[in-house]
């Protein structure tokens, strides 16, 4: 969602295409379409920019008032979850297979650097403390959450966590992460100093719950529930964060 622009730009993996929504009416204003597979889409407040991954290892770039295709740059591999800092012109993308970071120059449009990741293996969601030169990778293989120098690109830890990790996010106000895992979990995990993180608390969900989205302001996560067997729904739950 672009709050200045009041739009919402959704990606749509069938097809590759990028549907731009009213705020207020949710009527369709335009769609633009890449060669497949649309899938993480995030909006630069700053620049105004919207970014959009998608087949074939690539990053879409779009001018959020104008929807022309700024650029599209090449990735080393195909493209999961990404966040970019607010004070630099840096952006931090994971690809799982083979699993590493990208880290990308937002203004230039290319690839700066790339950093392996050893530690686990199948990296999807990401979230950075951008005050402290960290970004923590959500790993599938094995479950875990890696944290690493956005500088240097080293590990620097691993925590276990549960399976099935998808949305992962950094609470810079309570100083915390929350990861939400589809074997049923959600995790907060708390650094014990400025290179491991520990997990504080293990909130039962269900399974396939690995859709998250958390709210700073209010201090609200949002879980999205799929339909459970002989019961209602998808359901959304929130949660009050501490």
């Amino acid at each position: 969602y672009a709050p200045a622009l009041d739009r919402i730009y959704v990606g749509l993996g069938s097809n590759g295409l990028c549907n731009v929504f009213d705020g207020a009416t949710y009527k369709i204003l335009k769609t633009i379409k890449f060669k497949d597979d649309a899938d993480n889409v995030r909006y630069n407040p700053k620049t105004g920019l919207v970014y959009v991954s998608h087949a074939e290892k690539a990053l879409g770039v779009i001018d959020g008032r104008t929807y022309a295709l700024k650029a599209d740059i090449k990735l080393p591999a195909a493209a999961e979850a990404f966040g970019m800092e607010k004070k630099r012109p840096r952006l931090y993308l994971n690809t799982p297979s083979p699993s590493q970071v990208v880290v990308i120059d937002t203004q230039k449009n290319e690839v700066v650097k790339v950093y392996p990741v050893a530690l686990a293996g199948g990296g999807h969601p990401l979230a950075l403390d951008e005050a402290n030169h960290r970004v923590f990778v959500g790993c599938r293989k094995e479950p875990m959450v890696v944290v690493m120098d956005t500088e240097t690109g080293k590990e620097l830890s691993s925590t276990a966590i549960p399976g099935g990790i998808d949305d992962l996010h950094f609470d810079a106000k309570r100083k915390q992460l929350y990861a939400s895992c589809g074997e049923g979990f959600v995790v907060v995990l708390r650094p014990t100093d400025a290179d491991h993180v520990a997990v504080v608390a293990k909130v039962a969900t269900a399974a396939g719950a690995k859709t998250c989205q958390f709210d700073a302001d209010s201090g609200r996560l949002y879980v999205a529930v799929p339909r459970q067997e002989g019961k209602e729904g998808p359901e959304v739950r929130v949660f009050q964060v501490k």
